[in-house]
């Protein structure tokens, strides 16, 4: 939809009443009659004067609404690049339709850039606005992390990350994971969207070790593992529908369940504490309500949110091998048993806040930062030995690349900030619009 030149109405509508009032004289004149002798030509012509004095006012008021719309297109196609997804096309809702020229590198026809194709790329899991009604985004993605720890102590079996049982001093560990993902987003109306996830993940883990003996050497332990992870799904709705320069607040609600392998569930090696076999998932279930974020500020969109993640304790009813030791630290012959009963894990608390620059139309760059507490494990009832809460902070830049009206093509690089953030986090992700 293009807004029509100024003026143009206006000269139509004036010409078409000239020259009907020119086409009656004519008809006149070729029979041979005069015009009326009481015609009032004064009154005739300050009537057609302010019929297009009106046709003007007319104009400039459509002139007006057409501004306001495109600027609703501008920022509403700005917030469907923070989604990662192409911009809505569709005249039915009132956006603009992209010239083809845009998507051929060759602009408007002022030969500018149309700032109605920001495309801000995607560094969250979550999205930041919805997707139209009835339309369908299959979002597949790839996702690499790798992280390594050098610590005095890390003991034996690990419940979370933050919580460890056992008797075996790592020196270092490396730990790298591949979770291939298969999403989706289906719009049931303008401003509430369904979300499903599904992960394949594969871990490998490389451990340099000694068992608490003063006359232990170090020893290597490898070990890996693959399967389903956890399946997470997600609702989303849209809170307001701002007007001038407000910003768009979105609701979230997401449940990841626990049909990936868990800690309890794979064999331990009994001289080292540690898992044979490495999970895919992380044995709770999990509910997180979230709120966003977004103002559109064109080129530049920013956007942010705040999320709770409440991890649902269960009773676990396993034991674990492990290698006891005495008050000296001395390992005591034979391998003992610590029985896993009820285990809740630490809540957390989410922030994140970042900004998208748009380069182009067809590209955009943007750089955020996220930040999770998470609390203390508590074990039947009470904290854990050894743990503690946990820091988790990254920051992300993300390039963002329209391949075509449908596709994008999203690349993002975290870059860990605590000891327990994975040093390095690179996501690939290619959404298509059905």
């Amino acid at each position: 939809m293009k807004m029509p030149k100024k003026g143009t109405w206006f000269r139509a509508s004036l010409a078409l009443m000239l020259s009907t009032h020119v086409a009656y004289a004519e008809t006149l004149r070729q029979t041979g009659r005069e015009a009326p002798a009481d015609a009032d030509y004064p009154t005739l012509r300050q009537q057609l004067a302010e019929q297009a004095k009106s046709l003007a006012e007319q104009q400039q008021r459509l002139a007006l609404e057409m501004q306001k719309l495109e600027e609703a297109q501008r920022r509403i196609q700005a917030m469907q690049g923070q989604l990662g997804m192409p911009v809505e096309i569709d005249p039915q809702r009132h956006l603009a339709q992209a010239d083809e020229s845009t998507f051929r590198g060759r602009g408007n026809e002022a030969g500018r850039v149309d700032a109605t194709t920001l495309d801000v790329a995607t560094v969250f899991s979550q999205p930041s606005i919805l997707t139209p009604k009835g339309a369908f985004v299959f979002d597949p993605s790839l996702q690499y992390s790798f992280s390594s720890s050098d610590r005095v102590t890390v003991v034996g079996f690990s419940v979370l990350n933050a919580v460890l049982i056992g008797a075996i001093d790592v020196r270092s560990v490396n730990r790298s994971n591949w979770i291939a993902t298969l999403g989706g987003r289906y719009g049931l109306t303008n401003r509430l969207e369904v979300e499903a996830r599904v992960p394949y993940i594969y871990r490998s883990d490389d451990s340099l070790s000694r068992k608490i003996s003063p006359t232990a050497i170090d020893e290597s332990f490898s070990a890996d593992g693959n399967g389903l992870g956890d399946i997470e799904l997600a609702a989303r709705y849209q809170l307001n529908v701002p007007a001038g320069d407000d910003p768009f607040y979105i609701a979230g609600l997401r449940l990841k369940t626990r049909t990936g392998k868990d800690q309890y569930e794979v064999e331990y090696d009994t001289d080292f504490n540690l898992p044979k076999e490495l999970p895919t998932g992380s044995g709770f279930y999990s509910l997180q309500p979230s709120l966003s974020m977004v103002l559109p500020a064109d080129p530049v969109v920013f956007f942010g949110g705040i999320n709770y993640t409440w991890n649902i304790k269960r009773d676990v009813d396993a034991s674990i091998p492990f290698t006891d030791v005495d008050e000296d630290g001395v390992p005591i012959p034979g391998v003992a048993t610590k029985i896993i009963g009820e285990v809740d894990p630490g809540d957390s608390i989410g922030l994140n806040f970042g900004m998208g620059l748009g380069l182009n139309e067809r590209s955009s760059f943007s750089l955020s930062y996220e930040h999770t507490w998470i609390d203390k494990t508590k074990l039947n009832g009470q904290v854990a030995d050894g743990s503690m809460s946990v820091q988790l902070a990254t920051l992300q830049a993300g390039f963002s690349y329209r391949l075509n009206k449908r596709t994008n093509l999203n690349l993002s690089i975290g870059a860990g900030l605590t000891d327990d953030t994975p040093d390095t986090t690179v996501t690939l992700r290619a959404p298509i619009r059905f």
